[in-house]
């Protein structure tokens, strides 16, 4: 049957398929909608079927730039409420592993399951890397097929996994399971309904405080695994031999027993969830016991775990005991695992262990600093920052547009306008240049239904860092996004360190910069360039923009305003007390309250705004924006409105 089993809608019916046809069957029955993928062997038969099928079963798929670009786009149709699926080999995933790790931390919508062909014995590779590590590192659940049969049931369970954790789930493959035939019984192939939909509410933001909310997913998996039938042992039941194995080498296992005459003494147990371990099920096999034998592919990763599973209950066969991050006694701020220690909670975790008293009252006190009683200033972007004026811009034509436009945030300072000083204004954040990517996957959504218009915000330095593969996908797919660089000349969040687009190396000598918008033209692509500072006629162009169709690139170009300050002689911006005349103008305290501007305090008792002239760093936004006029530039060059 091979490829046409695929669109056979035969419940029941027991077909001969590839691992890899089993896997496209998997996701064609859980109702994939979008399927992104980067040659690779042994896995690249899957994407090459879903792409003859595309049309038939309403699904979208592409063979991406890289990896890193077709994880953000299959993580961007999740966010949107529609099942997606990653395929790649060991070595993309390393390509893709930046967004990976930040994916999994913020969480997902939808399904989405990755596809990870790893290939030992190195049949079509130039080295063997054993994935499984790095799902573990990311902190998502891998499933390990051994037969064809399985991996067809574990995409689905996958799926199932996936969307009611919020959370990637890996499909690891070899390629004797990938390009290995068995036989797979069909399931029902059911229409869904796939409309894409990126809710104004919805929030898809990596940082720190979420570690938590990982690991209390994957207690929660553990739970899971223990009830999962890919779990399974065979043998006597007080087998003093056992054998572990997983993948292809849970058939061979047997197949070796049985050629041994071995069967009455040696158990196989076969993991199909390898992380995180299903322990109250492995421990239940263990226990009787006398040896444990690890068969696997490639590294000694089932050994490992389990051992350090045994070791946490080595007390039970052995008057050892071990306490740490695993036993829950040794603890961060936050529970185990999450945060760094310091010596109290050092302190506490010993205490807890040991059962003495940590009484920290009759301690000496330690000597405390008298410090001023300063006001409390929130994280915002530095007074003058050309980023508010550009933020302030795309906030209002959105605004204007009344499309329910979905701003995609990016890494750097600008990741700033998450808060109050950019308004709230951009939906997700990731890695560097994940922004253009997750915009590739929402710009090739128009067949569901997806009529959002999509901006994309990077800086200069993450444009030339990781973007530009981004957007020589969106040039080749036609992806129908705004791609907005904030160019700041300069790489402004980590100390002003100089880029490729700027004129200096890291020696201090003179070089010609790469010009973002060449670049751009170079791709054929439209670019516009334009001063944030003109808050105005930024609106005007961004609002245009979002009326176009295709891939287009606004460059809003002005200096760093820390940067700009030393080089040349600012104006003074002033407020005149005698215009402001407070709310009573109808203007609801604008450049505080509103604008938010750190340079700007509002004098309650007054009833008017004054401006910290220490603070400000005289970007003249203001003066544009006040109704009353109120807001004053004496001396420098005034910039053209």
């Amino acid at each position: 049957m091979s490829f046409m089993s695929l669109q056979v809608n035969e419940p029941g019916r027991s077909v001969l398929m590839t691992g890899n046809e089993a896997i496209t069957r998997g996701a064609i029955e859980a109702g994939l909608s979008f399927a992104a993928s980067y040659p690779g062997s042994p896995t690249s038969e899957i994407l090459a079927h879903l792409g003859r099928l595309a049309n038939e079963h309403n699904l979208y798929a592409e063979w991406s730039v890289n990896e890193k670009v077709a994880i953000e786009e299959a993580a961007a149709a999740s966010f949107a409420g529609l099942r997606s699926l990653c395929i790649v080999k060991q070595n993309g995933l390393n390509v893709a592993l930046d967004s990976l790790v930040s994916i999994a931390i913020s969480g997902i919508k939808a399904g989405m399951v990755l596809v990870v062909g790893d290939d030992p014995g190195a049949h079509s590779s130039t080295n063997e890397e054993d994935s499984r590590l790095l799902s573990k590192v990311v902190h998502i659940p891998i499933f390990e097929p051994s037969t064809p049969e399985e991996a067809k049931q574990m995409t689905l369970a996958a799926y199932e996994l996936s969307e009611n954790l919020k959370l990637p789930v890996t499909l690891r493959c070899v390629t004797r399971i990938s390009h290995a035939s068995g036989n797979v019984t069909l399931g029902e192939l059911q229409n869904v309904n796939k409309q894409a939909i990126f809710a104004k509410k919805d929030r898809y933001v990596t940082n720190a405080a979420l570690h938590q909310l990982q690991e209390v997913k994957l207690a929660k998996i553990r739970q899971i695994a223990d009830t999962l039938p890919f779990n399974t042992y065979k043998g006597p039941q007080n087998a003093k031999t056992v054998i572990i194995a997983s993948g292809p080498s849970a058939l061979y296992a047997p197949e070796a027993v049985n050629a041994l005459g071995l069967d009455n003494e040696v158990g196989v147990l076969k993991l199909g969830m390898t992380w995180p371990l299903p322990e109250k099920f492995l421990l239940e096999h263990m226990k009787h016991a006398e040896r444990v034998i690890f068969i696997e592919e490639i590294e000694s990763f089932n050994e490992d775990n389990v051992m350090a599973l045994a070791a946490q209950h080595i007390s039970e066969i052995y008057p050892l005991e071990f306490y740490g991050q695993k036993s829950g006694h040794v603890t961060g701020p936050k529970g185990p695992g999450v945060g760094e220690m310091d010596p109290d909670k050092v302190k506490q975790s010993i205490a807890r262990v040991l059962g003495v008293e940590n009484n920290q009252a009759a301690e000496k006190p330690s000597l405390k600093l008298e410090t001023p009683d300063v006001p409390v200033r929130e994280m915002a972007f530095c007074a003058g920052c050309p980023h508010r004026a550009s933020f302030w811009a795309m906030k209002s034509a959105v605004a204007l547009d009344g499309r329910n436009a979905v701003v995609l945030g990016d890494i750097g300072c600008y990741s700033l306008a998450l808060r109050r000083t950019g308004w709230a204004l951009p939906q997700t954040m990731h890695a560097m240049g994940s922004s253009a990517g997750i915009a590739n996957g929402l710009g090739k959504l128009e067949r569901f239904g997806f009529k959002q218009p999509v901006i994309a915000v990077v800086g200069d330095s993450t444009f030339f860092h990781s973007t530009i593969p981004a957007l020589v996908n969106a040039r080749y797919t036609r992806a129908n996004f705004l791609l907005v660089v904030l160019d700041n000349e300069t790489t402004a969040m980590t100390g002003h360190q100089p880029h490729p687009g700027m004129s200096k190396n890291a020696m201090g000598e003179i070089v010609e910069g790469l010009q973002i918008e060449e670049v751009v033209k170079g791709l054929k692509l439209p670019v516009v360039i334009q001063d944030p500072y003109d808050v105005k006629g930024t609106t005007e162009v961004v609002y245009k923009l979002l009326q176009s169709e295709g891939t287009k690139v606004l460059v809003l170009s002005q200096a760093c305003a820390l940067v700009a300050a030393k080089a040349s002689t600012r104006p003074r911006v002033y407020i005149d007390q005698e215009q402001c005349i407070g709310d009573s103008c109808g203007c609801n305290r604008f450049c505080s309250a509103t604008f938010t501007c750190p340079a700007t305090i509002w004098d309650p008792k007054k009833g008017k705004a004054l401006i910290d002239e220490v603070v400000c760093n005289r970007c003249q936004v203001c003066v544009s924006l006040c109704p009353q006029g109120a807001i004053k530039v004496e001396g420098g060059a005034n910039l053209d409105r």
